[in-house]
């Protein structure tokens, strides 16, 4: 057995992500219970994704062109956000295959070195109106590739 201590999503930093964007929550956001309702989440993670790939990849999806479809996401919740916070979501590629990527997202409130979630994001890659899968668009992996990191 390894005397190395295996990485989890306590251990992540801001260090550990190459793009963020900031996202004020906004005061629908917040649940019953006083903080921001878990299915909140997603929409951060859909969002920083999405404005990399429009600024950074030429993503419009407007166009005829192969666009990445969800097909699965995942958040661990590490400590609660609320209403007024400001957060630095934080995105990163795992996995950049050849009609998929795996995005993992880190939730940071503004200020704060370790996120108050965690969560991954999947792309496939398909055509619109056919949904079968086909490669990363060459000029999307190329951005894509600024968001690689390695174990």
């Amino acid at each position: 057995m390894s005397s190395q201590k295996k990485k989890t999503e306590r251990d992540e930093r801001r260090g550990n992500y190459p793009h963020f964007l900031q996202i004020p929550t906004r005061w629908m956001d917040n649940d019953v219970y006083g903080h921001v309702n878990n299915v909140t989440y997603y929409s951060y993670f859909d969002t920083v994704v999405n404005e990399f790939l429009i600024r950074f990849t030429g993503l419009d999806y407007c166009k005829k062109e192969p666009v990445g479809m969800v097909v699965e996401t995942g958040c661990r919740f590490h400590s609660e956000i609320a209403f007024p916070d400001v957060l630095d979501v934080g995105v990163r590629v795992r996995k950049l295959g050849n009609s998929s990527v795996t995005y993992e997202v880190g939730i940071f409130r503004q200020g704060q070195e370790t996120p108050a979630a965690t969560g991954h994001f999947v792309h496939v890659y398909v055509r619109p109106g056919e949904m079968k899968p086909t490669p990363i668009p060459d000029h999307v992996r190329k951005g894509l590739e600024v968001l690689v990191v390695g174990d």
